[in-house]
């Protein structure tokens, strides 16, 4: 996901690698918060397989910066990072979903209604499955893991709420 936030942030201007992590902490703090330690390697695989460009700058207060630039590939690739399924680890799903949405204005309608179908599917099992298991009359759960449960089971609702308003929205503005 950092290589999505990366390049995604990089289609507005060119910006150092601590610009960036600023950028990603101000637009996706709520879902995710990289590291330089995970931003420093992303962007050299991002810059090996041609999907952005460096240049050094000196910058006004005499230091040597590294600038970085997303290349035609890097959008083609960021598209593909947006379309690309999401893990069915329901921990990662939400944080990734909303990542993935909140990048949406990037693609066109039909990327998007095809995103959000994607989206909104995974959502739905994790759904499902989350009411089964608080369904089960046999199941062992104690007090708090059914708590935790039944909050999932609202935190998916309310997901799926919330991207079935954005395919309406869409298909409206189409």
């Amino acid at each position: 996901m950092t290589e999505l936030l990366i390049l995604f942030v990089l289609l507005k201007r060119d910006l150092t690698m601590y610009a960036i992590q600023r950028h990603i902490e101000d637009n996706f703090a709520p879902f995710t918060k990289p590291s330089f330690g995970a931003i420093k390697p992303a962007l050299k695989r991002l810059e090996e397989n041609g999907f952005l460009t460096s240049r050094k700058m000196m910058s006004d207060g005499g230091k040597l910066s590294i600038f970085y630039t997303i290349s035609n590939s890097g959008k083609n690739e960021l598209k593909r990072l947006l379309l690309d399924d999401l893990s069915e680890n329901p921990v990662q799903f939400l944080s990734n979903a909303r990542i993935k949405i909140s990048c949406a204005s990037f693609l066109d309608s039909e990327e998007r209604k095809k995103m959000f179908f994607s989206i909104k599917s995974l959502a739905m099992q994790h759904k499902s499955l989350t009411e089964s298991m608080l369904e089960d009359e046999y199941n062992q759960y104690n007090f708090y893991q059914k708590i935790i449960l039944d909050n999932a089971l609202c935190d998916f609702k309310n997901f799926i709420a919330i991207v079935e308003g954005l395919e309406k929205d869409n298909a409206r503005n189409s």
